[in-house]
């Protein structure tokens, strides 16, 4: 019996896989408990149009973050924080105050997606990396300043 399975199943695929199974396990275990259909010629043509759908929603996406690298790429952020002696920072500069700095400057970026290697201590330019897609990469230059 071939099924579309509709979720990941241990030891058998993922979603969206076609495979052969023996009939009983199909007909008793994987249809009945909606892990799986029946792999006739209409589910077949609504998984195609399913593929088709989430491809296009990938490549809309992929756009749309290569758009933001773009603009992140040619976009610098100003810093203000309060310095000691030697221009060491009171505090640090951390991935969620380069967020709020983002959405000052209009770009919605999840902090999660903004990697520094060790918080920002001292004052001046650094370069922070901003995941916006799996496949994208985009580099923020951070200013911290005397405020």
């Amino acid at each position: 019996m071939k099924v579309i399975l509709q979720d990941k199943v241990d030891h058998v695929g993922n979603t969206g896989d076609i495979v052969k199974v023996r009939d009983g396990f199909g007909r008793n275990y994987l249809i009945p408990r909606g892990l799986a259909v029946l792999a006739d010629e209409g589910n077949l043509k609504n998984l195609e149009h399913q593929k088709r759908v989430v491809a296009a929603r990938a490549a809309k996406l992929l756009k749309e973050a290569q758009e933001l690298a773009g603009k992140v790429n040619a976009n610098a952020i100003n810093i203000k924080m309060e310095a000691g002696e030697d221009n060491k920072l009171f505090g640090a500069v951390t991935n969620r105050d380069i967020a709020e700095a983002l959405a000052r400057d209009g770009f919605t970026v999840d902090r999660k997606a903004i990697h520094i290697d060790e918080p920002i201590k001292q004052l001046g330019m650094r370069v922070v990396k901003v995941r916006l897609h799996p496949e994208v990469e985009a580099n923020l230059t951070v200013y911290v300043t005397k405020g």
